[in-house]
């Protein structure tokens, strides 16, 4: 039967250099241990009795799977932080990540550095140098970042056109507080902000950015609402407004529609799956709908089946609504 390694000093704590457990008195042999990890160069961390499971990726579960894909992340970007020198800052994926933004943060820590400094090059690095003009640096959570606006234009030569509008939707939103009032100073950016961000020197995947930079919207909730969006106008329905006030006639507030068609008494609801499991928010939905009835809307229910199924009718489906409407192709 093995025996547990010798516990460490607590003036370490979970990651640190090889200097400082020298000087701690860690011996050579304590650090060669199965309970120490050596993520990058320089850097020693002490890992969990029982790892970290991520959830498998499901369509059903995209708010668990990025917050584990982000909190794998951050522990990363945490160990790396240890050694990091002081100019360098993260970058791309990595700074979308720590931003919260909807982004496949995983892999290799986008670690960036403005010019003359070199890019860092180191195993689970993905180093990236910088003209002075082309990013602005911000500080998250303890984290150098660049800041959204030059994140997302930073990205041009690697995302979709669809994925840097899913992306610049997320980044110029307005939050509402608990009390459904919108919260301007928590937008993380302006389309005016993007289009400087944009145009602030060359760019790789410049025509990506100026096409998609021409399609976000600010109110768009979730990257389900920004393909139902351009999905919808791509197919020729009328442009929605997004993150509608719906009140009764003596100025009630019913709730906040993700998409609405005012013209046309049709108020669009994109389904997540809490909608679904949440019993509360289930019957938060029946009492909003109940009560959109009766102000006289029609509201038509999409869920990620209809936008990204392997058969999407989503359009289809709203389509028809609005002709039943009144509206004419």
């Amino acid at each position: 039967m093995s025996r547990l390694p010798a516990p460490l000093p607590g003036s370490l704590g979970e990651q640190f250099t090889p200097e400082q457990s020298r000087a701690a008195g860690v011996s050579s042999r304590r650090l060669r241990a199965r309970d120490i990890e050596r993520p990058y160069r320089g850097v020693l961390s002490v890992t969990s009795a029982t790892p970290d499971q991520q959830p498998a990726g499901s369509d059903d579960e995209p708010f668990a799977r990025d917050r584990a894909q982000r909190a794998a992340l951050v522990r990363q970007a945490s160990l790396y932080r240890t050694v990091m020198p002081a100019h360098a800052f993260f970058a791309g994926r990595s700074a979308a990540g720590i931003w919260r933004l909807p982004i496949d943060c995983s892999g290799d820590l986008v670690v960036g550095t403005v010019a003359p400094h070199r890019a860092p090059r180191r195993r689970g690095i993905q180093g990236r140098q910088f003209a002075p003009e082309l990013v602005s640096i911000r500080t998250v959570d303890d984290f150098r970042v660049t800041s959204p606006a030059s994140t997302w234009a930073s990205l041009g030569g690697e995302l979709t056109v669809r994925e840097l509008v899913r992306l610049g939707d997320a980044i110029v939103r307005v939050p509402r507080d608990a009390h459904a009032c919108l919260q301007p100073s928590l937008a993380l950016a302006t389309i005016t902000q993007l289009q400087a961000a944009m145009e602030a020197g060359r760019r790789a995947g410049a025509a990506a950015l100026r096409e998609a930079l021409g399609m976000i919207r600010v109110g768009s909730a979730s990257p389900l609402e920004t393909d139902y969006r351009c999905d919808s106008i791509r197919e020729g329905l009328p442009e929605p407004l997004l993150d509608v006030e719906i009140r009764d006639p003596g100025g009630r507030l019913l709730g906040v529609t993700e998409i609405a068609y005012p013209d046309f008494g049709l108020l669009v609801e994109i389904e997540g799956d809490h909608h679904r499991t949440s019993r509360q928010q289930w019957n938060r939905d029946i009492d909003k709908y109940a009560d959109y009835a009766a102000a006289g809307w029609e509201v038509v229910r999409l869920t990620s089946a209809h936008i990204r199924g392997a058969r999407p009718r989503a359009t289809r489906i709203v389509r028809e609504s609005l002709r039943r409407h009144g509206w004419t192709p």
